[in-house]
């Protein structure tokens, strides 16, 4: 049986509190997982000077103590394969890095990105924006000021997107002034908060927070980034309840990464934990090809493979789109499902 890490964070601690019992040091995560004497993980303590690791110790309670390939750890942990330079792969594989004003990117037609802050609660090694530059784009009132002054002025865009960073990094206080500045904006209609937040620190979805979506006038939509089942804890599970009666529509995007979750059944197993916790599967991605992450990379042909294996295990209804995104598109890209002929 699983032998799982028992930290026991307080479930009933505040969510400032948990963000900040975190854990930065590489051969620390191994010692709690007793796993400090396998040198090949010791050898990618170095990538922490590209990609800081940060991991919150909540979330390394669900992680299985002495397996060098749980798919928590996997997802969190500095690897020495991520100083190789791959072909294709760059610091800014969706060509993000020329914001209209700082913090703000109009992607698509009718909806734009507000980098609502930049830090995150967990720094995942296969993050697309793991280069962004954040010190040109602050997450502070300046900046959002500016743009809500260019979503005022431009009435094409009816659709809000939080996102950063983590944008539940946000204070209650911060988020409730920007909604209201929002829904003074008679154009816009819709309110989507992209966040790993949820999952990593299920004490984020406060009771003042779920009050005001609630009440707005806005529609409201979470869209979870959860990438495999053991992520999902029954503190999450309540959380998403509470979001469900408020009205707020709940979707989850993936990201499909190598010896993490590429396979059906893994994949099927995480749409029904989904499912059961009243989330609907939204998105999965196949991988950005940022540079450090090409390890995790899995081909089309494979994830045609293992999407056309998921068919067959859950109801269509589960099945999240399979799905990249391509610098300067007007949208994502569906992948259809047909195998390539070599």
């Amino acid at each position: 049986m699983a032998h799982i890490v028992t930290l026991n964070p307080p479930r009933r601690e505040d969510w400032l509190t948990q963000l900040g019992d975190v854990i930065t040091d590489p051969d620390e995560l191994l010692h709690i997982l007793e796993l400090d004497a396998d040198k090949d993980l010791l050898a990618g303590r170095d990538a922490r000077r590209l990609f800081a690791l940060r991991v919150p110790r909540a979330f390394v309670a669900r992680m299985e103590k002495g397996n060098p390939n749980d798919p928590l750890l996997r997802q969190v942990l500095t690897s020495k394969e991520e100083f190789i330079a791959a072909p294709g792969f760059s610091t800014d594989p969706l060509e993000e890095q020329h914001s209209v004003v700082p913090g703000l990117l109009h992607k698509y037609s009718n909806r734009a990105l507000l980098l609502v802050k930049g830090g995150c609660a967990v720094n995942c090694r296969y993050c697309f924006r793991r280069h962004f530059p954040y010190s040109d784009n602050q997450g502070n009132k300046r900046n959002w000021q500016a743009a809500i002054s260019y979503i005022s002025d431009h009435p094409e865009l009816d659709e809000i997107i939080f996102s950063g960073g983590d944008p539940l990094m946000a204070k209650d206080h911060e988020l409730d002034w920007l909604i209201g500045e929002l829904e003074a904006i008679a154009h816009i209609k819709r309110l989507r908060i992209h966040s790993r937040l949820p999952i990593v620190i299920p004490a984020r979805i406060t009771d003042a927070l779920v009050a005001r979506l609630a009440r707005s006038r806005l529609q409201v939509i979470l869209v979870n980034h959860i990438n495999h089942a053991n992520e999902i804890d029954d503190e999450f599970r309540a959380a998403m309840v509470g979001l469900r009666q408020a009205g707020v529509t709940l979707l989850n995007q993936s990201v499909l990464l190598r010896d993490v979750n590429d396979n059906a059944k893994t994949l099927a197993s995480l749409s029904n934990a989904l499912f059961d916790a009243g989330v609907m599967p939204y998105y999965l991605h196949v991988l950005d090809k940022v540079q450090g992450a090409a390890h995790f990379m899995v081909s089309d042909d494979e994830a045609r493979m293992i999407m056309r294996e998921l068919l067959t295990l859950i109801s269509g209804y589960m099945v999240p789109k399979l799905a990249r995104e391509i610098g300067g598109e007007p949208s994502k890209t569906p992948l259809d499902l047909q195998l390539r002929q070599s």
